[in-house]
């Protein structure tokens, strides 16, 4: 069993060939539990008035059914969920469900991504990605959801208009926090494509009043050059560059 209420530092790599998604009831939280999320939501639209409410899934737990099988169960809620994270005492916050992007150079280097400052995580280093959104009425949230939801998050973010059954998976992630990422791999491009694409959408939401959701990216080889990245890092960044090196980006099947 891989608890949700576990909050161990670091995050790791859980070599998962065969994943299962099932959704839970939401825990019901107290008026008092209800009033301090509100409260603590109110105040981080107040500092950053570019977070909205929209839909979003939680991990309400991990579960091993074999040696590389695993049952992650999941919940719908909205972002607000997220500011139980800033009231001390409260355990009724559920950590994320994420779906991110290995995106390749040509030359085998790793895309990474800064977040921006209308972000939950300004200056964070990370793959591109974000947290999962609940399925459309009776549609499933199923391994090709997470794979379409991986690819949105990349041409938003970076610019590469990649279709879905073009990524591959790569592995799942648990985050230090108990988050769950399920992680897929997009063909390489040129570098020099990677840069413009990026550039391209800088631009469009530029000129759209709106800052981007990444503001810088860098191409890396090795956890060498994590440092050279100035600012916080997601902690899963470097267990998933460590292996990528390892083995090439090859990942594991499924």
């Amino acid at each position: 069993m891989i608890e949700q209420s576990a909050r161990r530092p670091g995050a790791e790599l859980l070599d998962v060939h065969r994943l299962r998604l099932v959704e839970s009831a939401a825990p019901r939280l107290t008026p008092e539990e209800r009033l301090a999320m509100n409260r603590a939501w109110d105040e981080s639209v107040r500092v950053n008035p570019s977070f909205f409410d929209g839909p979003v899934v939680v991990c309400a737990g991990a579960e091993r059914e074999g040696p590389y099988d695993l049952v992650v169960s999941w919940v719908r809620t909205t972002y607000r969920h997220f500011a139980l994270r800033r009231v001390p005492g409260h355990a009724s916050s559920m950590p994320s469900l994420f779906a991110s992007v290995l995106q390749p150079a040509d030359d085998g280097r790793l895309l990474v991504g800064r977040m921006s400052n209308s972000t939950a995580a300004p200056g964070r280093w990370q793959l591109p990605g974000g947290s999962v959104e609940p399925p459309d009425g009776d549609d499933p949230l199923d391994f090709e959801a997470l794979r379409r939801h991986a690819a949105r998050e990349l041409a938003e973010e970076a610019g590469i208009d990649t279709p879905p059954e073009d990524l591959t998976y790569w592995n799942v992630t648990r985050a230090g926090n108990g988050s769950i990422g399920v992680l897929f791999r997009a063909p390489s491009l040129p570098e020099e494509r990677l840069r413009e694409r990026f550039e391209d959408v800088v631009a469009a939401e530029t000129a759209q009043g709106r800052e981007p959701e990444l503001n810088r990216i860098a191409l890396i080889r090795s956890t060498a050059q994590l440092p050279d990245l100035a600012g916080p890092h997601a902690d899963y960044l470097e267990p998933i560059v460590r292996r990528y090196a390892e083995d090439g980006g090859t990942g594991v099947s499924i």
